[in-house]
Order: C-alpha cells, then structure tokens, then sequence
C-alpha cells in the first residue's frame, strides 16, 4: 500500500502566493533606502576651514553618510581630478565615481546620482554667499550662484540657485 502525496488544502494554496508577494514586495520597497545608504561621500578639506565642516553639516542633515579627510593641500587632487582651475573651490569630494567641488547643494548631488549624466562631476567655483556652509545670518546678503557639471564634453549650468 502506498501512502498518496501531502497535497495542500486550498486555504494553504491561497496564503502561500500571498506571504511569497508579500516579502518579495518588502525587499523591493527597502532597495532605495539601502542605495541611498550605500553613497559614501568622501571629502577633502584643509585642517582650518570651518565653511567646508559646514557643508559637510549640510551633507549629513540631508541624509548623505560623509567621511572627511584633511589634506594640506588640495592642489594635487584638484588636479588629478580633472577639475578646472576656473571652477575651483575650498573641498574636493569624491562619490559613487562623481567629483563634487566646492559647496553643490545635497540635492544636486541625489540629482546626479540618480540621473547619472556623462559628466566628470558638478562645481560651485569660488565660495558664494548663501551656498551650502556658506550661510550668512542676514539672507539679504546671500547672490544667486550657478551648479557647473563638467567634464570631456565642456562645462554647463547644471542648475541655479537664488537668494
């Protein structure tokens, strides 16, 4: 005599296919929360620049995890990085491939992130009032200040900021 096959009864049928949605669901919703933790990015400041701790302040408020290492100079890596004397800032940062020079607001950076354009990176040249680590206590004295993206293809206005 032989024993016949453990067959499910229809209840069991019907909950199997719903718990196997219901986690692979779960692991699809919690993808772009574990990208997003993923993003490390690396700055490069001198010792004695409070501005660049700032930025570095705006980075982490808006949830980028940052690890910041301090150069002497920063000549060097500006230039192993490809970036242009005329768009030079304060700090140099490295992330996911993208150069960041100067104080690019965090949402440019998920901005570049996510649209992932040809380019080598984006720069805030100089050191504009009003820009990220760049606040003043009176909004009246903040300027407008372009985002450059830059790379083999040329520079462009990759977006604008205003007081």
């Amino acid at each position: 005599m032989s024993i016949p096959p453990v067959s499910m009864t229809r209840r069991s049928e019907s909950i199997v296919p719903t718990i196997v949605l219901s986690v692979a669901l779960s692991f699809l919703l919690a993808i772009p929360s574990a990208l997003a933790g993923e993003a490390t990015i690396q700055v490069y400041k001198t010792p004695t620049c409070g501005c660049c701790t700032k930025w570095i302040d705006h980075l982490r408020e808006a949830g980028f995890t940052v690890e910041a290492t301090e150069l002497a100079n920063l000549d060097a890596l500006k230039a192993m990085n490809g970036i242009p004397g005329k768009l030079s800032s304060c700090h140099t940062a490295i992330v996911e491939g993208y150069v960041i020079e100067g104080h690019v607001p965090a949402s440019d950076i998920a901005r570049l992130l996510k649209e992932r354009p040809g380019v080598s990176g984006l720069a805030v040249p100089g050191m504009p009032m009003g820009s990220p680590g760049m606040e003043h206590p009176d909004p009246r004295r903040h300027e407008s200040y372009d985002v450059v993206s830059f790379g083999p293809d040329g520079e462009k206005i990759f977006s604008r900021h205003g007081p």
